[in-house]
């Protein structure tokens, strides 16, 4: 490596200070959209930017920054008013996902689940008991949320579920086991799937909203992961747990198909948090590039790196359009869920594609974990995985093709 002086301090570079104008325009976004984008990525440059390394380093769930989530608002933001909601919709709402995601994913993850998996789904489901009960704590950040789907023995095969859940008088009695859940040592509520009726296969699968202190339920720690370090996640026990008859999520025996449709609206969160960490990630690459001095100029003058970064933007472009237009999709009532598959496998891969890239911009420097776009890298591999792997995106995408073909 050649013997020059070092770029600006590790942590600068872990913030978006090169700004990409023609993307940041490249859609009609409302005002309110617009002050959205501002607000938070302020918020992020400022607030969490310094803290993103740390935060990584010591696996440690950033409570301070979310108590400023909860401040500026931003749990509300696709949620009504009448629920305390701001009523910005599902697009704000990514776009704040996705301006945290270009600095802290893991910050990004936590807030992302907390919305679309442990908040959504009791505000479309709940009926009027459970939404007076839970969601204006959930909004008021009073609580955080979580949702227990996965489990040792089903992860993409969802309807594997083997947690069962029998009805004895008003109560649900549940015995099993989640695990991968984020935010679970933090949750104060948590949504858990289980089996009502082992005759009737994924038929027979419901719903239920778990509070914390449920007798029965109980949290384990979950293991030491590779990214998003500073998002928590847990394992959740039920060992007779007795949940409430009114605490059922929907129509008993509905429960699969309620997830399946979060699953689709979780899809667009990760969509954004992919495009964020992709966009973090060619920002640095970026700044790097104009400043390390090289073969008697810097990186940035040689042609194999501008064609690199060319290509980063191109992909960060398309990834915006996909996410985007998912996103509006769901806001105007029409049907996504295969925009949102196409959205997420495309938006996460991508990410890995450009943080790899990053890496490979900052050369040996990219390898240390000094400079965020190793973290990046390591982010951005739970997107291909969580709210779905790639490999199921494609089945999702795959049958919508062949649907319509059979159509014509």
């Amino acid at each position: 490596m050649t013997d020059v002086a070092q770029p600006s301090s590790q942590h600068d570079l872990g913030s978006a200070s090169y700004e990409l104008p023609a993307i940041r325009h490249a859609f009609d976004l409302t005002e309110e959209q617009t002050m959205v984008r501002e607000m938070v990525a302020d918020f992020a440059q400022n607030e969490l930017a310094p803290q993103a390394h740390d935060i990584d380093e010591n696996h440690r769930f950033p409570k301070e920054t979310w108590e400023t989530i909860v401040e500026l608002g931003l749990p509300g933001i696709p949620f009504p008013e009448d629920v305390g909601g701001s009523d910005g919709g599902t697009l704000a709402y990514i776009i704040a996902v996705e301006e945290m995601a270009k600095v802290c994913a893991s910050t990004a993850l936590g807030y992302a689940a907390h919305v679309s998996l442990g908040t959504y789904p009791i505000w479309k489901w709940g009926g009027a008991k459970l939404r007076e009960l839970y969601i204006p704590k959930l909004i008021a950040g009073e609580y955080m949320g979580a949702y227990g789907l996965t489990e040792p023995g089903a992860g993409s095969d969802s309807g594997g579920t083997l947690t069962t859940a029998e009805l004895d008088g008003d109560e649900y009695v549940l015995n099993g086991r989640k695990c991968f859940i984020t935010n679970a040592n933090h949750a104060g509520v948590f949504i858990a799937t289980a089996v009502t009726d082992k005759s009737l296969g994924s038929k027979g699968i419901s719903a239920f909203v778990v509070p914390r202190d449920t007798p029965g339920f109980s949290i384990e720690p979950g293991e030491v992961k590779l990214g998003m370090r500073g998002s928590d996640w847990a394992s959740l026990v039920f060992q007779d747990a007795r949940i409430p008859r009114d605490h059922l999520l929907g129509p008993e025996g509905e429960g699969f198909k309620t997830f399946m449709k979060t699953l689709e609206g979780g899809r667009i969160s990760i969509g954004a948090l992919s495009l964020g960490i992709a966009e973090g990630a060619l920002e640095c690459a970026t700044r790097y590039a104009m400043e390390r001095e090289a073969f008697g100029g810097t990186l940035a003058d040689q042609q194999a790196v501008q064609f690199k970064l060319a290509d980063m933007r191109v992909k960060c472009e398309a990834a915006r359009h996909l996410v985007y237009h998912a996103a509006r999709l769901k806001d105007a009532g029409q049907p996504y869920g295969t925009e949102a598959a196409v959205a997420k496998l495309y938006s996460s891969e991508v990410a890995m594609q450009i943080s790899y890239d990053a890496i490979q911009v900052y050369g040996g420097y990219g390898y240390s974990r000094e400079y965020p776009v190793e973290r990046m890298w390591r982010d951005a591999k739970l997107c291909t995985i969580g709210e779905g792997t790639s490999e199921i995106q494609r089945v999702i995408i795959g049958r919508s093709v062949l649907k319509a073909a059979k159509s014509l």
